[in-house]
């Protein structure tokens, strides 16, 4: 939802700071191998959520993940199990980068907060960067990519990786349609008629899932870093936070909600900018039929998971949106974020009438 070229980042945005003295001492407290020199920090751009931050001393370099400011819904920003998390998953999945400590003191940042190991990668988001020969034999072989690191994600045994306590599974769609609408009614800035037909529908249409595999839950092309020398390879998967155990056909639902083409409706291609609207990548069609061939599972039902993947896209674009409303954030990004939530909503509620995806 917002635009990053390359490896870029920013210096920190106004009011996103945070004292760099105490947190200078508070690393050389813990890391036997921060080397000497002054503490650098600059932000990365990309993200509407938690705030990821580059920090540097000498050579050393590292990112810290902290909650946005202001006040948060319950358990949403939890950096000590996204933390604990990825200290479990990075020996099983080397995609998910490596956690270097975790701090519960409010007293050091405000929050919570966790330091993890730099990858070094390009991100695709609105646009490519200068010098990329975007050819179409090149967005197929990247959308082949997506399709790869997401089977293997869900192929993951997450009771031998120790991830039991990180989910429920049983009753996992039912109490995600709960919360996602419960969520919107916490969020609600404006009044959006479709919002009520359309969640009637989602809680009177749920599936069976199938067998439970960890999920990304928030799994797109712009949550990957790709290798600069090679686009079409990964280097890490980031922003874990809302990983969890559950059902796989709702964590690609999610995926190809971000997945836009080239022929889909102008409304939905302004709502979420993405590389992906190239000729050449190939459409969610083609994408759940490379996922199903790969991971050997039924996709029968894909038209309620698609739905609701983009019922709970707007649902969280209006959380920000409402944060914004109320001042908690002032990242210009968020002013129109009021108007892609109408879009996603009338976008949604118009896939249950014509069932498309």
């Amino acid at each position: 939802m917002s635009k990053q070229k390359g490896t870029e980042t920013i210096p920190v945005r106004p009011g996103e700071d945070f004292d760099r003295e105490r947190l200078s001492r508070y690393l050389r407290e813990q890391l036997e191998d921060l080397p000497e020199g002054p503490l650098e920090v600059r932000q990365f751009p990309s993200g509407a959520s938690n705030l990821t931050y580059l920090i540097r001393v000498g050579d050393w370099e590292a990112v810290l993940r902290r909650p946005p400011l202001g006040p948060l819904p319950p358990k949403a920003h939890d950096m000590e199990r996204e933390a604990t998390l990825l200290e479990k998953l990075h020996p099983v999945y080397p995609l998910a980068p490596k956690p270097y400590l975790l701090c519960t003191d409010p007293g050091v940042l405000g929050s919570t907060f966790y330091v993890m190991e730099r990858r070094k990668g390009v991100v695709l988001d609105g646009e490519f960067p200068a010098g990329v020969d975007v050819t179409e034999d090149f967005c197929r072989r990247l959308s082949e990519t997506m399709v790869e690191t997401l089977v293997r994600l869900h192929a993951l045994d997450w009771r031998e990786a120790g991830l039991e306590s990180f989910g429920r599974p049983e009753g996992f769609l039912e109490r995600q349609v709960r919360g996602w609408v419960h969520r919107y009614d916490k969020a609600k800035t404006d009044d959006i008629p479709q919002v009520e037909p359309l969640t009637r529908w989602l809680a009177e249409h749920i599936p069976a899932s199938p067998a439970p595999t960890i999920i990304h839950n928030d799994f797109k092309l712009n949550n990957m870093l790709l290798d600069p020398a090679d686009l079409c390879s990964p280097v890490a998967v980031v922003d874990w936070e809302m990983t969890t155990i559950g059902d796989p056909l709702f964590d690609l639902a999610v995926t190809l909600s971000y997945w836009v083409h080239s022929d889909d409706p102008e409304e939905l291609r302004d709502i979420l900018p993405s590389v992906t609207k190239r000729s050449g990548f190939i459409s969610r069609e083609r994408f759940m039929e490379m996922y199903a061939v790969r991971s050997g599972r039924d996709l029968s039902s894909m038209h309620f998971y698609m739905t609701f993947a983009y019922f709970k896209l707007a649902v969280i674009v209006q959380q920000i949106y409402a944060r914004w409303k109320k001042g908690q954030t002032r990242d210009p990004r968020f002013a129109s974020f009021g108007g892609r939530v109408r879009g996603l909503i009338r976008y949604a509620a118009d896939c249950t009438l014509m069932g498309r995806v």
